[in-house]
């Protein structure tokens, strides 16, 4: 039996590897906080996370920022005065890796 997604870590990915498959994809959502979404074809994962304020708002991003430096894997992310959307794909692959899921069980864990 292989680790929790939050305990494992990102593998460097430069490309020349399949995206998961859809059915992958919801596989290892399972292990995520239920507010994470796919797209439709299974090519993005995302949530939007919500917050009193601004300064909150810039705690969590920071606290994101380190994740993403550990794990040199980086999300997307959109913010305003009281929201985070954060938006995970592999561009190297153009799909959804492990590595995507992984930072999003880290991020659960904040």
């Amino acid at each position: 039996m292989s680790a929790p997604l939050a305990e494992r870590r990102c593998v460097p990915c430069e490309g020349g590897v399949e995206p998961l498959t859809e059915a992958e994809a919801r596989r290892s959502l399972i292990e995520l906080d239920e507010l994470w979404r796919l797209d439709a074809p299974a090519r993005h994962l995302s949530r939007e996370f919500r917050f009193p304020n601004f300064f909150r708002v810039m705690s969590f991003v920071n606290a994101i920022a380190h994740i993403a430096n550990e794990e040199d894997h980086h999300p997307d992310l959109e913010l305003g005065y009281n929201y985070c959307r954060v938006r995970y794909t592999t561009h190297a692959i153009r799909g959804l890796s492990e590595n995507d899921f992984i930072c999003a069980a880290k991020i659960d864990r904040l």
